[in-house]
């Protein structure tokens, strides 16, 4: 099976923050498997270090309250491309994220605060009928 699989879990460092979210768990499980790479955020353009953003009334936003809902949704798209010509099965996001949560984001508040939501990629893998996974799931 071919999967696909949010960028920094597999160690590029591509978060707002420079770091990355390397998962062991995410390792061991696509070891047997064709492996695809995507990071929406970095295919809509936006650089690395950058402000962190979260979902604020349906809109991707820094804290300042500037959008980068264009940059998150342009890259959410362009990832999406790249999984349907690869014939991905399987999309192993990250947690929280404003483009790859799952099943939770962050609230829009900017206080660390989680609810349930999905990150605009997460949301246009499920439209498209593409199978996705939260790493907290693995």
């Amino acid at each position: 099976m071919k999967i696909a699989v949010s960028a920094c879990l597999l160690g590029e460092n591509c978060k707002y923050n420079g770091g990355n979210n390397y998962s062991e768990k995410v390792i061991d499980y696509i070891k047997a498997h064709e492996v695809v790479s995507v990071c929406p955020e970095l295919l809509g353009g936006l650089p690395i270090p950058r402000e962190s953003a979260e979902i604020v009334n349906g809109v991707v936003r820094l804290k300042d309250g500037s959008s980068v809902d264009k940059e998150f949704r342009q890259g959410a798209e362009m990832a999406l491309e790249i999984i349907k010509e690869q014939g991905a099965e399987l999309v192993i996001l990250q947690s929280r994220s404003p483009s790859c949560g799952v099943n939770t984001i962050y609230d829009g508040s900017f206080s660390g605060r989680i609810i349930s939501g999905q990150g605009v990629f997460a949301e246009l893998l499920r439209k498209n009928g593409i199978k996705v996974m939260d790493v907290a799931d693995l």
